[in-house]
């Protein structure tokens, strides 16, 4: 079994940036800023990049679509965003991206409902109203997961809302099931609690839908001209997710400070719920950050039988460069 701890070369790695300059670096976010995103402000503030010799401005962003457009062109120069994203945009368009870890291991895809409704399983939502955002890429994977367990999109009811009236929805009974991340469970929690309802999740990963999800890619002229400075980032970037995971409440306390609109109680349960993704059994066989070639395989099968794209288009291992990280 892995050991699930930063390799013991990064240390020496960020040691010795400490001696360089400040090396700037802009890292794009796949969204907005929340506690799924804690690590990279968890760098910033609790001194981690700096230590690397690094000066970390954050981007945010509208989704993975948008943070490869960004890193692609250079506006940033790595980021966080959906390594599926990735793979289509490599497929159809070659752009000058690299993933160089992984963050979240798992999907984060997931139906919520309410135990009222009587969905105890994937395959109980036939025949039932689902709500989902418009924008999520878990509408993408909607068909593979329905057809992995014997339905199509023809046996739901399938309407569209904003993301913010998504819970309402489903505490209302305007929907019998909503899609969203795992990354929102205490939101949706809460919700239930105050609606006087108990939530119940359905993650689609426990359905057959195994896959990577967000991943840390880089800009292929950042990796090719800095290459220490892209080591050293994510030898950073290792010791963040890391803290974040054995102190959410200072990770927490890191967004917020930089982001005061969010509060710290919600920013921790944003990243409580997120942590699950990063830090699990994948987690354990394989190690933080690791990218496991059958795996990566399989996510590449996925997305491309969800986009309709050619799976001899792309050879998945063209996506990623573990060298960065020491592998």
């Amino acid at each position: 079994m892995k050991t699930i701890t930063a390799p013991l070369a990064f240390a020496g790695l960020l040691a010795a940036g400490a001696a360089h300059a400040q090396d700037k670096v802009t890292y794009q976010l796949d969204w907005l800023p929340g506690g799924d995103k804690a690590p990279i402000y968890v760098c910033i503030t609790e001194g981690f990049c700096a230590d690397a010799g690094l000066d970390v401005s954050i981007e945010p962003g509208r989704g993975s679509s948008e943070a490869i457009t960004k890193i692609a062109t250079g506006t940033s120069d790595i980021g966080s965003a959906g390594i599926g994203a990735l793979m289509a945009a490599k497929a159809t368009e070659g752009v000058p991206v690299t993933a160089v870890m992984n963050i979240f291991n798992m999907g984060p895809h997931a139906f919520y409902t309410t135990a009222d409704t009587g969905i105890t399983s994937i395959t109980d939502v036939a025949g039932k109203t689902i709500a989902t955002s418009p924008f999520t890429s878990s509408n993408v994977f909607l068909p593979l997961v329905l057809g992995d367990n014997g339905m199509s999109e023809d046996d739901i009811t399938l309407t569209k809302a904003d993301p913010g009236a998504l819970g309402p929805m489903l505490m209302t009974g305007q929907a019998d099931a909503i899609i969203a991340w795992l990354t929102d469970v205490s939101r949706y929690t809460g919700q239930a609690e105050e609606a006087g309802k108990e939530i119940v999740i359905l993650p689609w990963a426990d359905a057959g839908l195994e896959l990577y999800s967000a991943s840390l890619v880089a800009n292929d002229t950042f990796l090719a001209e800095r290459p220490d400075v892209a080591k050293r980032f994510i030898a950073a970037f290792t010791q963040s997710l890391e803290f974040a995971h054995e102190n959410p409440e200072a990770a927490a306390a890191a967004v917020a400070s930089v982001v005061p609109e969010l509060s710290a109680e919600d920013v921790m349960g944003s990243w409580l719920d997120a942590s699950k993704l990063a830090f699990n059994e994948v987690t354990e066989e394989y190690g933080l950050g690791a990218f496991d070639a059958d795996r990566l395989a399989a996510t590449w099968d996925r997305v491309a039988a969800s986009q309709g794209l050619d799976p001899e288009a792309l050879d998945p291992e063209s996506v990623v460069d573990r060298s960065f990280m020491g592998e």
